[in-house]
């Protein structure tokens, strides 16, 4: 198996054949270890959740993610290894790094995972972010409030997703209980400045550890009770917006000096201004529709990355909506898709259905996702609202 890469050496050629170790276990490392596999690529994971969706294609180590022999195991039995979500202990990453060869690095895990390293990483590069202060103390928190104005968003600095570890504040008397609320998780807190977005888009970018950079078309995306609802491709932007977009993502991957993806979650305002939101070091939900809509998948570019293959094209093939599949949303949507869809067929649109292998379905839990590819996203619009699937929840 691979050794370690020394500072100065250049990244080793991973040719298919080659075990990729993957640090998690979920449904973005099963949908990488599918398109890795079909490139000729083995895998394995470590994961704490016995029959992991990914753990289901490919041998597992089940073990918690701060586990060191176990973290030293996968090292053992794989030529490189990646992460498929930023939560996983960056410690143990720079132990990895020490015993095996992870293009990732542990450094670039540390900084995503805490949002004012983030910030500034990014402000570093020179790309913009919403305006913002670290907050220690109640008083902090009013004096913040008072300079960047409300409404404003208190966030923690560490281990925050789909809205948690969040509140909106649109009033004076909200401070006090939202700071003693975030507070108490006992991590840094930031307040942003409320951004008021036109769209949310986000772009996917590549980076090989020899600097060649490609990015995937933007997505403009729709959340729900802060979850990914819909990601809409091409995003209903101007052109010289959506180049913007990748030249923002593709600046942030140069200045992180990422290996594999980046994710790039953005606001666009009415006056055409972009300000970065976060960024996600891994495949990423508003990804997905490049499974079939691409010339090449997000997953596939993924390894392609970290294996410093040349990054496939990334030109989209089909408009497409990719609509995420929740809990609640499971039985009906299979129920739908297992028979003939006239409504599909008279729109035009071809459904393709994803779905995670995770062994307990929960009410808004991710389950799994449809791609609906079609002439015209409108339609794809259309044939969500029309099922009817997607209102459970609301």
């Amino acid at each position: 198996m691979s050794k370690r890469i020394n500072e100065g050496q250049a990244a080793p050629v991973l040719p298919p054949g080659s075990v990729i170790g993957v640090l998690g276990g979920g449904q973005l490392g099963r949908m990488m270890a599918l398109d890795g596999m079909k490139m000729g690529y083995r895998f394995m994971t470590l994961d704490p959740v016995p029959d992991c969706p990914l753990g289901q294609l490919a041998p597992q180590i089940t073990a918690s993610y701060s586990d060191r022999e176990a973290a030293a195991e996968l090292a053992s039995r794989s030529d490189v290894i990646t992460y498929e979500f930023e939560n996983v202990d960056a410690a143990v990453a720079s132990l990895l790094e020490e015993q095996s060869y992870v293009p990732q690095g542990s450094r670039l895990l540390y900084t995503t995972q805490n949002r004012l390293r983030e910030k500034a990483a990014i402000e570093a590069a020179g790309v913009p972010v919403a305006p913002y202060r670290e907050i220690r103390s109640l008083e902090e928190l009013q004096a913040a409030a008072a300079a960047l104005g409300l409404p404003c968003v208190l966030k923690t600095a560490t281990g925050g997703y789909d809205g948690k570890g969040q509140a909106v504040l649109r009033e004076e008397g909200q401070l006090a209980e939202a700071y003693d609320t975030l507070a108490a998780a006992g991590t840094q807190l930031v307040l942003e400045k409320f951004i008021t977005f036109s769209s949310e888009i986000s772009v996917i970018a590549a980076r090989t550890p020899a600097g060649e950079v490609k990015s995937f078309p933007p997505a403009e995306n729709v959340h729900i009770d802060n979850i990914l609802h819909v990601s809409i491709v091409p995003a209903r932007i101007p052109t010289e917006v959506q180049r913007r977009a990748c030249q923002v993502a593709e600046k942030v991957a140069e200045g992180l000096e990422a290996v594999g993806l980046l994710a790039v979650e953005m606001f666009l305002t009415d006056q055409g201004d972009i300000y970065v939101n976060e960024v996600a070091p891994r495949p990423h939900n508003s990804g997905h529709y490049t499974m079939e809509a691409c010339a090449t998948s997000q997953f596939e570019q993924h390894v392609r990355a970290i294996c410093s293959l040349p990054l496939g094209d990334t030109a989209l093939l089909s408009p497409v909506v990719m609509v995420n599949l929740l809990g609640q949303h499971v039985e009906p949507a299979v129920e739908r898709l297992t028979g003939k869809d006239e409504l599909a067929e008279s729109l035009g649109i071809v459904p393709k259905l994803h779905l995670y292998g995770k062994s307990e379905s929960k009410h808004g839990r991710k389950m799994g996702h449809i791609n609906l590819l079609c002439g015209d996203v409108e339609d794809a619009l259309k044939w969500i609202e029309q099922t009817n699937i997607w209102r459970l929840n609301q």
